[in-house]
């Protein structure tokens, strides 16, 4: 069990999944018919569900997909090929039906929540938006930290409330997506603190930029970094150079994981969370399926640092949960593969291997 003793910062129950199952696990996959580890990534995909689960008949209930939604300080200093209006815009345009998450979410039979986490817009009531703004918009980390230590405990709090409502409603199963103008920077910044990847290897063209617009993207986020004074340590980081949705999401995995739900974990954005909620609990870890590998320059290294195994690669950069839910598919066949393949001895097949 991994816990933290804080003062402020909500505490979780996260722990590792008990082993005991895994030899029966293990046992029921190399007895389906078929030649021992011929399934490859499916089967450590069952192995993994199933010790989440702790049951030799996992299955997949209501999975939904969370977008958390906030704008960044940080975009004052041109980093983001995109105008910050972009964020509310697109917001209304995932609630209109027409953004590429929601034919994902249709297609695979997800359920879409967004969440407002502090998008710098005031949404009209009555929209289908929850409403859990802490502030409109982060700091500029390039002057001042980005958020409050209260600001980023109300984060983690309002993360994993939703995550509890997504887990009273019957599922679990859970993406997460993010929409912010501007957040490859500050996951550009969590990434090399977090993992000491020097920073010129973390930054990349986000939305769009052109390679003389990295290059300011760089000088700015370098700036910042040598300003900085803080004691580099996970909270102070969050904190201080953190989105209010990024925050959020860290708060929402730590729930999912301590509710022991299987967490589908998206691109760069969304694996630098995983990459600092692992900070806190290490454990996370065990209930993370990682997506793809996104096409944001840095994500493979971070991956990579974070020795973990995507599903796909097939070039997205696009967020909003829309990598994780496109790998979903796979997760399916899984636990598909585990429940409904025969095994040898039911189907009279003789088991030619030992």
């Amino acid at each position: 069990m991994q816990t933290q003793n804080r003062t402020r910062m909500k505490t979780f129950q996260i722990h590792k999944p008990d082993e005991a199952i895994r030899p029966l696990l293990i046992d029921k996959i190399n007895n389906l018919t078929k030649p021992k580890g011929s399934l490859g990534r499916l089967e450590e995909l069952a192995l993994q569900v199933g010790l989440i689960q702790q049951s030799l008949e996992p299955e997949l209930r209501n999975p939904q997909n969370i977008i958390f939604a906030a704008d960044h300080g940080i975009v004052d200093e041109g980093v983001s090929f995109s105008p910050k209006e972009v964020t509310w815009q697109q917001i209304s345009n995932f609630l209109r039906g027409g953004a590429g998450v929601n034919f994902f979410c249709r297609q695979h039979g997800f359920e879409l929540k967004i969440v407002d986490a502090g998008v710098d817009y005031d949404f009209p009531a009555g929209k289908g938006i929850i409403d859990f703004k802490v502030r409109k918009g982060t700091r500029n980390f390039l002057y001042e930290a980005a958020m409050t230590r209260e600001e980023a405990d109300l984060c983690i709090e309002r993360g994993a409330e939703v995550v509890r409502l997504c887990h009273s409603e019957g599922c679990n199963v859970i993406s997460f997506g993010e929409m912010g103008i501007g957040n490859t920077s500050p996951s550009s910044m969590w990434m090399s603190c977090l993992t000491g990847i020097p920073l010129e290897q973390c930054v990349g063209a986000g939305s769009g930029l052109s390679s003389e617009g990295v290059q300011r993207k760089y000088s700015v986020l370098k700036q910042s970094l040598e300003r900085y004074t803080g004691n580099g340590a996970a909270e102070d980081v969050m904190c201080y150079f953190g989105g209010l949705e990024m925050v959020m999401a860290v708060g929402a995995m730590l729930q999912a994981a301590e509710l022991n739900m299987v967490i589908l974990v998206d691109g760069f954005i969304m694996t630098n969370c995983m990459l600092m909620a692992s900070k806190f609990y290490p454990a996370v870890l065990n209930y993370a399926i990682f997506g793809h590998q996104g096409d944001e320059t840095g994500h493979k290294l971070l991956l990579n640092a974070m020795n973990v195994n995507p599903l796909i690669n097939m070039g997205l950069r696009l967020g909003e949960g829309t990598g994780a839910i496109c790998a979903y598919p796979l997760i399916d066949s899984a636990v598909r593969m585990i429940n409904e393949m025969d095994n040898f001895a039911h189907a009279a097949v003789t088991k030619y291997f030992e």
